[in-house]
C-alpha cells in the first residue's frame, strides 16, 4: 500500500487527531456519523480494533504498508518489548525529529524539508527521510534564506509546549542535537503499540 497523500481532514474525522500527518485538529463534537463510527468500532472484532490502530500508526508517521512491516520485523530481532522498539524505531527517524524539534509543522514537511537536502547531521547532507538518528548526532539546518524563513515561522508557532529530552535545540543557530535514545514518556503520538505488533503476529 502506497503513502496517503489525499484529503488529510478526512483521515482524522475517522481515526482521531494525527499530530504528524497535520496540524488541523477536531474540537467539534462528533457528528452522527462520527458517533456512529466510534460505536461500530467498539462493537468491531478483534482484527478489526487492531487493524484500526495500525492504520492510525501508518497515517500519522506517514508510513507505507512495506516500510512498517520492516520496522515490526526490525523491532522482534530485539531483547526486550517489541512494541516499544517498534515505537523507539518511528521516533527516531530523521523526519520525526525534525517535527520534535518543531522545525517542520508536520511529518510531511519535515520529509520535504529533508529530501530537498536542507538537513546536514554532523556537518554531512541527508536527504534520507528514514535515516535513523543517534546519540550525540548534531543536526543543522542550511543557512539559505527561504529555509530559515520555513523554520522561523515553524518555530514560531509550536505543536509542543516543550522539547522531548532526549533532544536540544538552539533557536539561534538552527542546531539541534540527538542526546539519548527516546523513552517511552517522550513518545510524541498515543496509540496502543501492543495492538499492532499483536497485528502483525496474527497475519504473519
Amino acid at each position: 500500500m502506497a503513502r496517503y497523500l489525499g484529503p488529510r481532514l478526512k483521515i482524522i474525522r475517522r481515526f482521531g487527531n494525527l499530530p504528524g500527518l497535520t496540524s488541523k485538529i477536531i474540537t467539534k463534537k462528533p457528528s452522527g456519523q462520527q458517533a456512529s463510527n466510534q460505536k461500530k468500532l467498539q462493537k468491531s472484532s478483534d482484527y478489526k480494533i487492531r487493524l484500526f490502530e495500525k492504520q492510525k500508526l501508518r497515517y500519522n508517521y506517514g508510513l507505507t504498508e512495506r516500510q512498517l512491516r520492516k520496522y515490526v520485523s526490525e523491532a522482534r530481532r530485539k531483547k526486550g518489548s517489541t512494541a516499544f522498539y517498534l515505537m523507539q524505531l518511528l521516533e527516531m527517524r530523521l523526519d520525526t525529529i525534525i517535527f520534535r524539534l518543531g522545525l517542520a509543522p508536520t511529518i510531511p514537511a519535515a520529509r520535504q524539508f529533508v529530501n530537498h537536502g536542507h538537513i546536514l547531521i554532523n556537518k554531512k547532507k541527508i536527504n534520507i527521510p528514514s535515516f535513523q538518528c543517534h546519540p550525540t548526532d548534531i543536526i543543522t539546518i542550511k543557512n539559505k534564506k527561504g529555509t530559515k524563513q520555513l523554520v522561523e515561522k515553524s518555530l514560531a508557532n509550536p505543536r509542543f509546549s516543550t522539547l522531548p529530552n532526549h533532544l536540544t535545540l538552539n533557536t539561534k543557530l538552527l542546531q539541534a542535537e540527538v542526546k539519548d535514545i527516546v523513552i517511552r514518556k517522550d513518545l510524541s503520538f498515543e496509540v496502543n503499540d501492543l495492538l499492532i505488533v499483536e497485528y502483525y503476529a496474527r497475519i504473519a
